[in-house]
C-alpha cells in the first residue's frame, strides 16, 4: 500500500494530499480579498503553482480543475487570468460553478487534481 503525503497539515484540513502519483489540492482562495476577481484569481493561481511544485508537479500535469465563483458574472474576468496562466496543449478537464463560498469576500476558489512528475 502506498503512503500518503500531506502538505501543510492543519487541524481541519491540509493544502494537498499525494497518493499513488496523484496530488489532490484543497480548494484555494485569495489571501487579499480586497482584490477584484482578476486579482483574486491571480493570487490563487500563484498559490496553486507553489503547491504543485512542493508536491513534485506543475500546471502542465493538471488532470482536473474545479472552479467555484461566488457570482457567475465574474466568469469572463476569471477566464482572462486563467487563459493567460494555463499552458496551451496542457489544459485540464475543467468545471466552473457558481457557489456561495465560505466567506462573502471570496470571489473565486479553485481545486486541482494533478499527476506528480
Amino acid at each position: 500500500m502506498s503512503d500518503i503525503k500531506r502538505i501543510n497539515v492543519g487541524k481541519r484540513m491540509c493544502d494537498a494530499a499525494i497518493h499513488n502519483g496523484v496530488v489532490y489540492l484543497a480548494g484555494q482562495v485569495a489571501d487579499d480579498t480586497s482584490q477584484d476577481v482578476k486579482g483574486q484569481t491571480a493570487q490563487v493561481l500563484a498559490t496553486i503553482d507553489r503547491l504543485l511544485a512542493e508536491a513534485g508537479s506543475d500546471k502542465t500535469r493538471m488532470l482536473q480543475v474545479q472552479i467555484f465563483l461566488s457570482d457567475i458574472a465574474n466568469f469572463p474576468g476569471m477566464n482572462e487570468v486563467w487563459d493567460a496562466w494555463v499552458p496551451q496543449g496542457h489544459t485540464p478537464a475543467r468545471a466552473t460553478i457558481e457557489s456561495r463560498l465560505a466567506k462573502p469576500a471570496y470571489l473565486v476558489e479553485i481545486k486541482v487534481i494533478a499527476a506528480v512528475c
